[in-house]
This record gives C-alpha cells, sequence and structure tokens, in this order.
C-alpha cells in the first residue's frame, strides 16, 4: 500500500513537471467562423510592421510581479486578423464573435471582436516579434500573444500560440 502511494505521488508530480513543458510553435492558424482558414509561419509574421513596446511587467491573477519583458517589439493582433475574412450576414452580428486564442499546450484566452476592434485594448494586444533584443525564431515561446493594457497582465500572456478560434455567440 505504502509503496502504490509513493508511486502515485510521483507520477503525479512527474506530470505537474510534464505541463509546465510548452512546446513552441513555429506558425499559427485562425480557424472556424472565417472564409477561408489561415496559417502563419514565422516569417509570415515578421513580415508584418512591427512597434516598439515599452518594457512590461507581467503580474499573476493575485496581482504579484512574475516577470518582466525588455526590448520588445511586436505586431497589433487585429493587423493580422484584418487579413481575415469572417463569416457573418450583417455589419452588426460581429457583435457577437469572440476569438479563443489557444497555446500548444492547451492554454487558452478570449478577445471578443468588439474589445479589438471597437475599444482601445485592441491597439495594445500584440503578437510579440522581439524580445530582450532576440528575433521571433530565436525566443523559446515563441509565437507570444500578450495584452499589454490588462491589468493582471499573465492571465492573457500566451506562450506558443498555435490556433485562434474565431467563434460566434449563440
Amino acid at each position: 500500500m505504502k509503496t502504490r502511494i509513493t508511486l502515485l505521488l510521483l507520477l503525479l508530480g512527474l506530470s505537474v513537471v510534464a505541463q509546465r513543458k510548452i512546446t513552441p510553435t513555429d506558425a499559427f492558424k485562425i480557424t472556424g467562423k472565417v472564409k477561408t482558414e489561415r496559417s502563419y509561419s514565422l516569417k509570415q509574421l515578421d513580415s508584418f510592421p512591427k512597434q516598439s513596446i515599452k518594457d512590461q511587467v507581467i503580474y499573476n491573477h493575485k496581482g504579484e510581479i512574475k516577470d518582466t519583458l525588455k526590448n520588445i517589439k511586436g505586431v497589433l493582433l487585429t493587423t493580422v486578423l484584418e487579413k481575415t475574412e469572417f463569416i457573418y450576414d450583417k455589419p452588426k452580428d460581429l457583435s457577437e464573435f469572440y476569438f479563443v486564442c489557444v497555446a500548444s499546450d492547451g492554454y487558452k484566452v478570449v478577445f471578443s471582436w468588439n474589445e479589438l476592434f471597437n475599444t482601445n485594448i485592441g491597439q495594445s494586444v500584440y503578437l510579440i516579434t522581439e524580445m530582450d533584443g532576440k528575433p521571433l525564431q530565436a525566443l523559446e515561446q515563441r509565437i507570444v500573444l500578450y495584452a499589454a493594457s490588462d491589468f493582471k497582465s499573465g492571465r492573457r500572456y500566451v506562450k506558443s500560440l498555435g490556433r485562434i478560434e474565431v467563434k460566434r455567440a449563440e
């Protein structure tokens, strides 16, 4: 019995460690309520116009400092999404759209269409193309999605973005 408990604890410990490993991504897809699914490679993402972003402190859900991002450049998420044709009948339908951004380890964050395209928040959600002076290809946690205007910025800090699912509230 004692051996089984020890083995169980060991296996649980290994699974926790395994969950921390995030596989870097070299591309992400945009799927769902779109006319044509698209995929963006590192090279394609790097071809978009970039903005310099001031150093960013990453806060967890308790407001504690977890990390600091320095020497950052990024592409606005809206710049990439503007290249996507959504499936809808009337423009007002877009108010029902939302985006689920999914990392390679399954972590998910959500943005609404209005939040990105109809508020200042959309002007601060980036796909990071450079960090600490390193280009996108050299980043361990590529592709990174980051919402710079969030108070608890760690909640929507997506490491290794794999896909963006375009959905419609029903």
